[in-house]
């Protein structure tokens, strides 16, 4: 998971650098604002728990999300939203809104849509087929596992709405969960994950849900007897250690206030646990070993007789508390304690171990620090049965798709690395260009869904500004991985790793030119100073349709529809007449001029060619002569990227590789024909 982070983060930062250094902190946005909460009617009430009586809504104070339901009989259940627990965001980067009704027995009795931002209508999904999907989570068993029979199973995501259906589900049973835990359905012990109350550092502190041991310098001298170098004589700290675990809200948001504490514990499964630990002194809790080792040699957790090992991938430096009264420290650390191995619950012990170099060896000190949970933070209620992340299982479900993908950016990967060697065998690349471009719209457009849009760039934007979530986008695994690889590529080639070799729509235009000119179709060869002027259309698309999605993102949806990608890829041309006409229409044009739409009218590609200005490597080779006494390579261009100087637009290039064939091969390279002649004359150079 921490790999995966990792890499996003690097793309994230390659494919809109200019997006992210324009964009201002999401509390000041007017669209990241959180939603107007709505409260839930008896009428609503009613409906969701199918009740005929009329039921009593009550919210019990500000500290508790939801609001407790109950019939002239006595207690139903539960209310929660899911924008109020888990701040669920869909894919278009803007809040969704459900209300949850979670029985007194643990299970989920119904769920109402309130609000959503989400890019259906553009994959052919209405608000109400999301309505209906939402309906059939009533009567999941929250306490059992979703293997069990004898309940209701999980539903699965919907076909062609996978990001949108899968941050619903998820949310859905992450508030239901939560609802099920805090509000005791059932006997055991829990963390209390929903009530909050400010306190001080020092009123936590007096509640025992701080704790700290201090150890002077000359306690420590007395204990590392014998070292080379040996801690000072005083009373100041060697090492002044506090400890805390930040899951129940009083305790972590006190500590680290409201938006660090959100980013804490958004990761977090029902039994993972977030430890806070803070020191000051000569003596670093974290020391430098665990960057190159992984693993934090200092520090380590002890229960129940069993030491937990924490690791670099757990870790995150915090740096700074909300609290006030909280001291000066010299190390803030955030640490994750893995599902199974850890119960918040009961006590523990952190230990901190400091070392010294000795005549004879070494010698260790050992920093023992108890801590207990609060009773008041500790709840009964029954364990819930956890469904894992619906990334994780959709990547195991698209295996095949998966490794297909893999396969095919590997052999992209070879051909634009060794595009020399490749460039310098005429069949080869022409067969071998052909044969890739097949099956990237054949497998990977029409199969594996694996079409790019301007909308994915438009809703990872708006996901920035609004508060980013890493599992919205591993959702997709086909469209994370393409994603990941144009982004690294825009760095190493430009846009034209994906527009060139990538795009199922683009590489539908080129097979059919091809075989238009197979046909003797004539070819329009479009003037140099008209192509610069056609190309402003797309990337005024871009701008439009990106800033319109600020004000409107369903009007910036329907503004996208200007991309075909939809109705030939997704939808296989089955759509409505006018739509169908529209990709008719550019593909009749492109029969005539090459990549019609890339040229002129993608949005996409415009994105694209933002970013790909950071590209650090040039490697299409060009002559002097080249626009000077031949301008073979700028009349066959694909896209009529070379200007008449013999330059190449890295804006408009889609890397087809055509004029690297041309520059290494003898027989087609005017400049290489004539240094032939001179070599042999009596060869002929036409």
């Amino acid at each position: 998971m921490r790999l995966f982070r990792a890499f996003l983060v690097a793309c994230v930062a390659l494919a809109v650098p200019t997006m992210i250094v324009a964009a201002p902190a999401a509390a000041e946005l007017p669209w990241a604002a959180p939603p107007t909460q709505v409260e839930p009617d008896p009428a609503l009430a009613a409906r969701l728990f199918g009740s005929d009586t009329p039921l009593r809504l009550l919210r019990e104070d500000e500290g508790v999300p939801g609001w407790s339901v109950s019939a002239p009989e006595g207690p139903v259940g539960y209310i929660a939203s899911t924008w109020e627990i888990s701040r669920s965001v869909g894919y278009s980067g803007r809040p969704i809104d459900i209300l949850v009704a979670v029985t007194e027995a643990g299970k989920i009795a119904g769920a109402q849509l309130v609000r959503h931002n989400e890019p259906i209508l553009t994959l052919g999904i209405s608000t109400a087929d999301i309505a209906r999907y939402i309906s059939s989570f009533s009567g999941i068993d929250l306490t059992r596992p979703p293997a069990e029979t004898g309940g209701a199973a999980v539903p699965d995501v919907i076909a062609r709405a996978t990001v949108s259906s899968g941050v619903i589900r998820d949310s859905i049973l992450r508030t239901a969960r939560t609802v099920a835990l805090a509000r005791s359905a059932a006997g055991g012990a829990t963390l209390d994950r929903l009530h909050f109350a400010p306190k001080t550092w020092d009123e936590l502190q007096a509640m025992g849900a701080l704790t700290h041991t201090t150890v002077t310098l000359s306690q420590a001298r007395a204990a590392l007897g014998g070292a080379k170098v040996p801690p000072p004589e005083g009373e100041g700290p060697f090492i002044d250690l506090w400890t805390a675990l930040l899951d129940p809200p009083t305790i972590g948001r006190n500590l680290l206030g409201q938006q660090a504490f959100s980013r804490a514990v958004a990761g977090l499964s029902a039994q993972e646990a977030a430890l806070f630990v803070a020191s000051s002194g000569l003596q670093s809790h974290r020391g430098t070993a665990w960057r190159r080792s992984g693993v934090f040699e200092r520090l380590r957790v002890v229960q129940d007789g069993r030491s937990l090992e924490i690791r670099a991938e757990n870790y995150v430096r915090l740096d700074g508390l909300a609290a006030a009264g909280a001291p000066d420290f010299k190390e803030l650390s955030l640490f994750r304690l893995p599902s199974g191995a850890f119960d918040p619950t009961r006590p523990f012990t952190i230990e901190v171990t400091a070392t010294r170099e000795t005549e004879s060896g070494e010698v260790a000190l050992r920093v023992p620090l108890d801590y207990a949970l609060p009773a008041a933070f500790v709840r009964a209620a029954a364990p819930m049965a956890e469904v894992e992340p619906l990334w994780v299982s959709a990547w195991e479900r698209k295996r095949f798709e998966v490794a297909g993908v893999g396969a095919m950016l590997t052999v992209l990967a070879l051909i634009l690395f060794l595009q020399q060697s490749f460039v310098r065998r005429p069949r080869l690349w022409r067969w071998g260009r052909i044969g890739f471009l097949s099956v990237t719209l054949v497998w990977l457009g029409w199969i594996a869904g694996g079409q790019l849009s301007v909308v994915h760039v438009i809703a990872f934007v708006q996901s920035l500004l609004s508060g980013f979530q890493w599992e919205t986008f591993l959702i997709e695994p086909v469209v994370f991985m393409l994603w990941s690889f144009v982004a690294l590529g825009l760095l190493f080639w430009g846009r034209g790793v994906f527009c060139g070799w990538l795009c199922p729509f683009g590489a539908l235009q080129e097979l059919t030119n091809e075989i238009a000119q197979r046909l003797s179709v004539p070819q329009i060869q479009v003037p140099q100073v008209v192509q610069e002027r056609l190309w402003v259309i797309k990337y005024t698309l871009f701008v439009a349709i990106l800033g319109l999605s600020f004000y409107s993102m369903e009007q910036a949806l329907v503004l996208a529809e200007v991309e075909p990608f939809k109705t030939a890829m997704s939808m296989l041309f089955v759509r409505a007449w006018p739509f169908v006409l529209f990709v008719a229409a550019i593909l009749f044009a492109g029969l005539f001029i090459e990549r019609f739409y890339c040229r002129y009218l993608c949005p996409l590609g415009a994105a694209l060619a933002i970013p790909a200005k950071l590209k650090l490597f040039d490697w299409l080779n060009r002559r002097p002569q080249c626009g000077r006494e031949c301008r073979l390579c700028e009349k066959l261009c694909t896209v009529g990227a070379i200007d008449t100087l013999g330059r190449i637009n890295p804006n408009e290039c889609v890397l087809c590789l055509r004029c690297q064939m041309i520059y290494h091969d003898a027989n087609s390279c005017t400049i290489l024909k004539r240094r032939l002649a001179r070599m042999n004359p009596e060869v002929p150079t036409s």
